[in-house]
Protein backbone atom coordinates (compact mmCIF):
# COMPACT_ATOMS: atom_id res chain seq x y z
CA UNK A 1 0.00 0.00 0.00
CA UNK A 2 2.85 2.39 0.81
CA UNK A 3 4.21 1.73 -2.46
CA UNK A 4 0.74 2.12 -4.45
CA UNK A 5 0.89 5.36 -2.66
CA UNK A 6 4.31 6.80 -3.22
CA UNK A 7 3.54 5.87 -6.87
CA UNK A 8 0.51 7.83 -7.23
CA UNK A 9 1.58 10.72 -5.24
CA UNK A 10 4.73 10.83 -8.11
CA UNK A 11 2.17 10.49 -10.90
CA UNK A 12 0.35 13.36 -9.69
CA UNK A 13 2.85 15.56 -9.68
CA UNK A 14 4.50 15.05 -12.81
CA UNK A 15 1.06 15.45 -14.59
CA UNK A 16 0.77 18.87 -12.28
CA UNK A 17 4.05 20.35 -12.49
CA UNK A 18 3.44 21.58 -16.27
CA UNK A 19 0.51 23.22 -14.92
CA UNK A 20 2.51 24.69 -12.17
CA UNK A 21 4.87 26.26 -14.32
CA UNK A 22 2.66 27.08 -17.34
CA UNK A 23 0.54 29.21 -14.83
CA UNK A 24 3.34 30.85 -13.52
CA UNK A 25 4.98 31.82 -16.97
CA UNK A 26 2.48 34.95 -17.17
CA UNK A 27 4.96 37.52 -18.46
CA UNK A 28 3.74 39.63 -21.56
CA UNK A 29 5.83 38.56 -24.76
CA UNK A 30 7.53 41.65 -26.01
CA UNK A 31 6.85 41.67 -30.05
CA UNK A 32 9.00 44.61 -31.03
CA UNK A 33 11.71 42.04 -29.33
CA UNK A 34 12.46 40.45 -32.90
CA UNK A 35 11.77 43.48 -35.12
CA UNK A 36 14.98 44.79 -37.05
CA UNK A 37 16.35 48.37 -36.08
CA UNK A 38 14.46 49.99 -39.13
CA UNK A 39 11.35 48.14 -38.73
CA UNK A 40 11.36 49.02 -34.60
CA UNK A 41 11.94 52.84 -35.86
CA UNK A 42 8.73 52.03 -38.55
CA UNK A 43 6.84 51.42 -35.69
CA UNK A 44 7.50 53.44 -33.43
CA UNK A 45 6.81 55.92 -36.40
CA UNK A 46 3.29 54.65 -36.92
CA UNK A 47 2.62 54.75 -32.98
CA UNK A 48 3.44 58.41 -33.04
CA UNK A 49 1.40 59.16 -36.22
CA UNK A 50 -1.61 57.94 -34.67
CA UNK A 51 -1.53 59.99 -31.67
CA UNK A 52 -0.26 56.75 -29.27
CA UNK A 53 2.86 58.79 -28.33
CA UNK A 54 3.06 57.00 -25.03
CA UNK A 55 3.69 53.31 -26.79
CA UNK A 56 5.84 55.60 -29.44
CA UNK A 57 8.35 56.77 -26.23
CA UNK A 58 8.71 53.06 -25.32
CA UNK A 59 9.34 52.00 -28.70
CA UNK A 60 11.91 54.89 -29.51
CA UNK A 61 13.58 54.07 -25.91
CA UNK A 62 14.42 50.32 -26.75
CA UNK A 63 15.76 51.75 -30.30
CA UNK A 64 18.00 53.76 -28.36
CA UNK A 65 19.28 51.23 -26.73
CA UNK A 66 19.56 48.81 -29.60
CA UNK A 67 21.03 51.29 -31.89
CA UNK A 68 23.22 53.31 -29.72
CA UNK A 69 26.61 54.89 -30.87
CA UNK A 70 24.62 55.18 -34.33
CA UNK A 71 22.90 58.07 -36.15
CA UNK A 72 19.37 56.16 -35.82
CA UNK A 73 20.19 55.57 -32.07
CA UNK A 74 20.23 59.80 -31.99
CA UNK A 75 17.58 59.95 -33.75
CA UNK A 76 15.80 57.85 -31.70
CA UNK A 77 16.82 60.26 -28.75
CA UNK A 78 14.96 63.10 -30.38
CA UNK A 79 12.06 61.59 -31.23
CA UNK A 80 11.46 59.88 -27.84
CA UNK A 81 12.14 63.46 -26.49
CA UNK A 82 9.21 64.68 -28.77
CA UNK A 83 6.76 61.84 -27.90
CA UNK A 84 7.27 62.23 -24.18
CA UNK A 85 6.52 66.30 -24.81
CA UNK A 86 3.30 65.60 -26.70
CA UNK A 87 2.23 62.75 -24.48
CA UNK A 88 2.24 65.17 -21.68
CA UNK A 89 5.43 63.73 -19.70
CA UNK A 90 7.27 67.42 -19.59
CA UNK A 91 9.55 66.59 -16.74
CA UNK A 92 10.91 62.90 -18.75
CA UNK A 93 10.96 64.82 -21.83
CA UNK A 94 13.19 67.92 -20.84
CA UNK A 95 15.17 65.15 -18.96
CA UNK A 96 15.33 63.39 -22.78
CA UNK A 97 16.27 66.24 -24.54
CA UNK A 98 19.03 67.78 -22.41
CA UNK A 99 20.68 64.41 -22.40
CA UNK A 100 20.52 64.48 -25.79
CA UNK A 101 22.24 67.65 -26.02
CA UNK A 102 24.75 67.13 -23.91
CA UNK A 103 25.69 64.00 -25.57
CA UNK A 104 25.40 64.93 -28.98
CA UNK A 105 26.97 69.32 -28.76
CA UNK A 106 27.46 68.93 -32.64
CA UNK A 107 24.63 67.34 -33.99
CA UNK A 108 23.52 68.31 -37.04
CA UNK A 109 19.98 68.58 -35.67
CA UNK A 110 20.92 70.84 -32.64
CA UNK A 111 19.28 73.53 -33.46
CA UNK A 112 15.73 71.24 -33.55
CA UNK A 113 16.66 70.05 -29.89
CA UNK A 114 17.65 73.25 -28.56
CA UNK A 115 13.99 74.23 -30.19
CA UNK A 116 12.44 71.52 -28.63
CA UNK A 117 13.56 72.67 -25.57
CA UNK A 118 12.66 75.31 -25.65
CA UNK A 119 9.25 74.53 -26.94
CA UNK A 120 8.54 71.90 -23.69
CA UNK A 121 9.24 74.76 -21.34
CA UNK A 122 7.18 77.07 -23.24
CA UNK A 123 3.94 75.11 -23.92
CA UNK A 124 4.10 74.11 -19.96
CA UNK A 125 4.32 77.48 -18.42
CA UNK A 126 2.79 79.56 -20.65
CA UNK A 127 -0.40 77.64 -22.22
CA UNK A 128 0.26 79.20 -25.59
CA UNK A 129 -3.24 78.21 -27.61
CA UNK A 130 -4.22 76.03 -25.05
CA UNK A 131 -7.98 75.86 -23.46
CA UNK A 132 -7.10 77.98 -20.83
CA UNK A 133 -8.17 81.20 -22.40
CA UNK A 134 -9.69 82.65 -19.15
CA UNK A 135 -6.90 82.08 -16.83
CA UNK A 136 -3.89 85.42 -16.66
CA UNK A 137 -0.75 83.62 -17.63
CA UNK A 138 0.90 86.22 -15.83
CA UNK A 139 -0.35 85.13 -12.42
CA UNK A 140 1.44 81.99 -13.23
CA UNK A 141 5.15 80.76 -12.18
CA UNK A 142 7.44 82.14 -14.77
CA UNK A 143 10.89 79.86 -14.29
CA UNK A 144 10.03 77.43 -17.35
CA UNK A 145 8.98 80.61 -19.78
CA UNK A 146 12.72 81.76 -18.58
CA UNK A 147 13.90 78.61 -19.19
CA UNK A 148 12.42 78.39 -22.45
CA UNK A 149 13.59 81.86 -23.41
CA UNK A 150 17.26 80.94 -22.88
CA UNK A 151 16.70 77.39 -25.03
CA UNK A 152 14.91 79.61 -27.59
CA UNK A 153 18.00 82.52 -27.68
CA UNK A 154 20.58 80.14 -28.14
CA UNK A 155 18.88 79.24 -31.46
CA UNK A 156 18.18 82.33 -32.60
CA UNK A 157 21.94 83.24 -31.83
CA UNK A 158 23.76 80.00 -33.01
CA UNK A 159 21.71 79.02 -35.82
CA UNK A 160 20.18 82.33 -37.75
CA UNK A 161 19.85 80.57 -40.65
CA UNK A 162 17.37 77.52 -38.85
CA UNK A 163 13.64 76.60 -40.10
CA UNK A 164 13.30 76.86 -36.67
CA UNK A 165 14.39 80.48 -35.76
CA UNK A 166 11.45 82.64 -36.90
CA UNK A 167 9.07 80.85 -34.83
CA UNK A 168 11.50 80.76 -31.77
CA UNK A 169 12.07 85.15 -32.18
CA UNK A 170 8.31 85.19 -32.21
CA UNK A 171 8.03 82.56 -29.03
CA UNK A 172 11.03 85.09 -27.32
CA UNK A 173 8.40 87.98 -27.67
CA UNK A 174 5.43 87.04 -26.35
CA UNK A 175 8.03 85.37 -23.82
CA UNK A 176 8.99 88.86 -22.60
CA UNK A 177 5.49 90.53 -23.02
CA UNK A 178 4.62 87.53 -20.05
CA UNK A 179 7.66 88.44 -17.96
CA UNK A 180 6.90 92.03 -17.98
CA UNK A 181 2.99 91.61 -17.63
CA UNK A 182 3.83 88.99 -14.29
CA UNK A 183 6.29 91.64 -12.45
CA UNK A 184 3.34 94.15 -13.20
CA UNK A 185 0.76 91.68 -11.77
CA UNK A 186 3.08 91.44 -8.32
CA UNK A 187 3.39 95.26 -8.23
CA UNK A 188 -0.43 95.61 -8.72
CA UNK A 189 -0.66 93.25 -5.62
CA UNK A 190 1.82 94.95 -3.31
CA UNK A 191 0.02 98.56 -4.85
CA UNK A 192 -3.59 97.42 -3.20
CA UNK A 193 -2.66 96.00 -0.03
CA UNK A 194 -0.85 99.28 0.60
CA UNK A 195 2.58 98.26 0.12
CA UNK A 196 3.64 101.20 -1.68
CA UNK A 197 7.73 100.85 -1.41
CA UNK A 198 7.26 96.98 -3.20
CA UNK A 199 4.92 98.10 -5.90
CA UNK A 200 6.61 101.30 -6.90
CA UNK A 201 10.00 99.13 -6.95
CA UNK A 202 8.65 96.04 -9.06
CA UNK A 203 6.54 98.54 -11.54
CA UNK A 204 9.94 100.22 -11.57
CA UNK A 205 11.83 96.73 -12.47
CA UNK A 206 9.39 96.52 -15.08
CA UNK A 207 9.51 99.59 -17.10
CA UNK A 208 13.58 98.84 -16.91
CA UNK A 209 13.83 95.70 -17.56
CA UNK A 210 11.07 95.24 -20.33
CA UNK A 211 10.67 98.23 -22.34
CA UNK A 212 8.02 98.47 -25.26
CA UNK A 213 5.98 95.17 -23.82
CA UNK A 214 2.27 96.56 -23.64
CA UNK A 215 2.81 96.13 -19.38
CA UNK A 216 4.59 99.41 -19.35
CA UNK A 217 1.64 101.93 -19.65
CA UNK A 218 -0.09 100.28 -16.30
CA UNK A 219 3.95 99.48 -14.67
CA UNK A 220 4.42 103.55 -15.43
CA UNK A 221 0.67 104.51 -14.18
CA UNK A 222 1.83 102.14 -11.02
CA UNK A 223 4.93 103.52 -10.26
CA UNK A 224 3.57 107.11 -10.24
CA UNK A 225 0.42 106.42 -8.01
CA UNK A 226 2.76 104.78 -5.87
CA UNK A 227 5.25 107.50 -5.32
CA UNK A 228 1.91 109.96 -4.70
CA UNK A 229 1.12 107.76 -1.77
CA UNK A 230 4.82 107.73 -0.57
CA UNK A 231 4.86 111.59 -0.77
CA UNK A 232 7.32 111.41 -3.82
CA UNK A 233 6.21 114.36 -5.73
CA UNK A 234 9.47 114.23 -7.81
CA UNK A 235 9.50 111.19 -8.78
CA UNK A 236 5.45 110.82 -9.14
CA UNK A 237 5.84 113.87 -11.51
CA UNK A 238 8.91 112.20 -13.28
CA UNK A 239 6.63 108.94 -13.56
CA UNK A 240 3.96 111.00 -14.17
CA UNK A 241 5.22 112.64 -17.39
CA UNK A 242 6.53 109.84 -18.94
CA UNK A 243 3.60 107.98 -18.61
CA UNK A 244 1.21 111.18 -20.62
CA UNK A 245 4.00 111.69 -22.87
CA UNK A 246 4.31 108.01 -24.10
CA UNK A 247 0.60 107.41 -23.91
CA UNK A 248 -1.29 110.09 -24.28
CA UNK A 249 -4.47 108.91 -24.42
CA UNK A 250 -3.71 106.69 -21.66
CA UNK A 251 -7.07 105.07 -20.01
CA UNK A 252 -5.26 104.72 -16.80
CA UNK A 253 -4.85 108.23 -16.15
CA UNK A 254 -8.62 108.74 -15.91
CA UNK A 255 -10.18 105.38 -14.70
CA UNK A 256 -7.16 104.18 -12.60
CA UNK A 257 -6.29 100.53 -12.11
CA UNK A 258 -10.37 100.00 -13.21
CA UNK A 259 -8.66 100.55 -16.69
CA UNK A 260 -7.10 97.27 -17.22
CA UNK A 261 -8.53 95.54 -20.39
CA UNK A 262 -8.72 92.08 -22.07
CA UNK A 263 -5.00 90.18 -21.23
CA UNK A 264 -2.41 91.02 -23.80
CA UNK A 265 -2.15 87.42 -24.35
CA UNK A 266 -5.45 86.64 -25.22
CA UNK A 267 -5.21 88.06 -28.78
CA UNK A 268 -2.26 86.71 -30.01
Amino acid sequence: MQALHRWLLLTLSTLLLPLALTGCDTTPKDSSASLSTDKLYAEAKEEAATGNYDKAAKLYERLEGRAAGTLLGQQAQLERAWSLYKAGDKATASTAIDRYIKLNPSSAALDYALYLRGLINFNDNLGFLSTLANQDLSERDQQASRDAYQSFRQLVERFPQSTYTPDAQLRMNYIVNALASYEVHVARYYFRRGAYVASASRAQAAVQDFRQTPATEEALFIMSESYAKLGLTELQADADRVLRKNFPNSAYLGRGLNARAHAWWQFW
